[in-house]
């Protein structure tokens, strides 16, 4: 079997509230649980297990949507009334990246993670 990524933990400060913005924002199932953890899971059997830690240092998670996911995504962040930004450096407030001829949004959650929104991997 080639090596995949299965799972990873999520820092947050509460883990249903950081799991449900994610699931909600991405428009994806709500989370279950697992032990400790709120569950994400994503469409290509990977999950985002969340679990409670303080204080919570933020990472950067980039997700790759379709173009039509990216309207959702991005009608979401506008309907909540989140800041967004065009670069991971937050210098282009409100606007949207178009490279490698897709488009691109960062965005943070709760917690302070960087989430990020694209429709083609960089460089692909």
């Amino acid at each position: 079997m080639p090596v995949q990524l299965n799972h990873t933990i999520v820092a947050a400060r509460d883990r249903n509230a950081s799991a449900a913005f994610l699931a909600d924002v991405l428009g994806l199932p709500a989370p279950t649980t697992y032990g400790p953890f709120r569950v994400v899971q994503l469409s290509n059997d990977v999950s985002l297990d969340f679990l409670e830690e303080d204080p919570v240092v933020p990472r950067h998670y980039a997700f790759l949507v379709s173009e039509e996911e990216f309207d959702g995504v991005f009608g979401r962040i506008r309907e909540r009334g989140l800041e967004y930004w065009a670069d991971p450096f937050l210098q282009r407030p409100g606007a949207v990246n178009t490279h490698d001829g897709g488009r691109g949004v960062y965005f943070r959650d709760p917690d302070g993670h960087l989430l990020e929104a694209i429709t083609r991997p960089y460089g692909g």
